[in-house]
């Protein structure tokens, strides 16, 4: 099976929401450019493991579910950012945290990331 670990610090008001309309706006960008791109082995994979329960779907882009943790002050915020950000290094994909170049770990240090990135820490 496909895996990969999506790990990110959100705020919202309603996470559940929040988390239900980024999977599913993800999931279609992902599908739609794997269609483009003729990505036929990586779509019969998302078909294959789609679970069974979902009728109305072709493909399982995400997992479901998510598993948030309530950060609770800012030694925890330091420490869930540099573990977000270490963990390219940790499974051998990049030497150095900047050079994931979808890690937030460039805005941190000081390049330009692919997206906005809001530091508070």
């Amino acid at each position: 099976m496909l895996e990969n670990h999506l790990h990110m610090i959100i705020s919202s008001d309603n996470l559940h929401k929040t988390m239900q309309s980024f999977k599913q706006w993800s999931a279609k960008q992902i599908l739609e450019l794997l269609k483009k791109e003729n990505a036929k082995t990586i779509l019969e994979q998302l078909m294959f493991y789609k679970k069974a329960n979902h009728k109305e779907k072709t493909y399982q882009v995400w997992e479901e579910g998510y598993q948030p943790k309530l950060i609770q002050d800012d030694k925890m915020m330091i420490q869930k950012i540099k573990y977000i950000h270490h963990n390219p290094v940790k499974r051998g994909y990049v030497d150095e945290a900047k050079h994931w170049r979808y890690s937030s770990a460039r805005d941190y240090e000081g390049d330009i990331g692919l997206i906005e990135v809001d530091k508070f820490w």
